[in-house]
């Protein structure tokens, strides 16, 4: 069982600070290049504009980009001057030396950390509930409200409720190849059980497939997805700070390429009991750009928000 719950702008308590994190160092490999400054709309906006936008309008008043150094002069005057002057806006930069005292980068490293790391680098920026998203997903204004309300009466506390905005897998997948997603086993009352990262998946027939080790598994086309939408207390940093240094301790195969994503770390917080995660399933749509042929299907889909009013014609206006 998953929340479903119905959030209006009226009960959130929005004198309650949050901020939103968003997760924008990655280059986007599949995609071949910077994805996050590529127009999605007729008029010149990102997929990260709505994300602000809808960030904003849930009540959220900062927001904090997690990015590559050698990127802040173009991020910020391509994406982070459009919001400056209607939200706080702070930025936090991924390093692969950001590392627990004690530990060094593996010779010749240059892939980044993982979700998880990215986020601890914002950690000093960050005093209030937050929510944690890709910078490449679009996740639909439904996503901001229901994280909006939990943050509102979200308190740091001896076991913490966190949260995470589930979508249908069926709703997630690609016509354009394989996709990799956790996929979320949750208990009776829509709490959090485990997430499974699946590699491989694709739609087959009415059911979906993923690969692990090289065979086909079947999986529910109905399944819940996580697409990295995450909600905080600041209490977590000190449990994925332990996790990252248990992590960097281990013997892993691939010293080069392993990551320490934020999934792994929730799971890790479940297991030791350490807190508890409330799944809310959005009803909207999510959207993404995995692949250079998802983007005509995800601007028209977002041109037919603007046409039904959702969103104003020029998010600037």
């Amino acid at each position: 069982m998953t929340l479903y719950v119905s959030v209006e702008l009226e009960n959130i308590n929005m004198e309650e600070q949050m901020t939103l994190v968003i997760l924008a160092a990655g280059m986007g490999s599949r995609y071949g290049g910077l994805k996050q400054i590529d127009p999605i709309t007729k008029t010149g906006e990102f997929i990260i504009d709505f994300s602000v936008y809808d960030a904003i309008i849930s009540g959220f008043d900062k927001v904090v980009f997690v990015i590559k150094k050698e990127n802040l002069e173009i991020f910020r005057d391509t994406i982070g001057k459009r919001f400056e002057n209607k939200v706080k806006v702070e930025y936090a930069f991924q390093e692969l030396t950001d590392l627990p005292a004690g530990f060094s980068v593996p010779e010749g490293r240059v892939k980044p950390w993982g979700t998880a790391h990215a986020l601890l680098c914002a950690k000093h920026l960050i005093n209030d509930p937050f929510m944690v998203i890709n910078s490449d997903d679009f996740y639909g204004r439904s996503a901001y409200m229901l994280m909006a309300e939990h943050l509102s009466s979200a308190k740091n506390g001896d076991l913490p409720c966190y949260a995470m905005i589930g979508y249908v897998l069926k709703n997630t997948l690609t016509e354009n190849g394989t996709v990799s997603r956790g996929i979320c086993l949750t208990d009776s009352e829509g709490r959090l059980l485990e997430v499974t990262e699946r590699t491989g998946i694709r739609a087959k027939g009415d059911t979906a497939v993923f690969v692990e080790d090289g065979v086909e598994h079947e999986t529910s086309l109905d399944g819940i997805a996580s697409m990295n939408c995450w909600g905080f207390t600041t209490d977590v940093f000190e449990k994925i700070e332990r996790n990252f240094i248990e992590f960097l301790s281990a013997d892993h195969k691939d010293k080069l390429k392993c990551e320490f994503y934020l999934p792994f770390a929730v799971c890790n917080m479940l297991k030791a009991g350490e807190c508890q995660v409330n799944v809310y399933l959005s009803k909207d749509e999510w959207y993404g750009v995995t692949y250079k042929e998802d983007k005509p299907f995800v601007s028209a889909s977002i041109e037919a928000l603007k046409d039904s009013r959702a969103y104003p014609e020029r998010l600037a206006d």
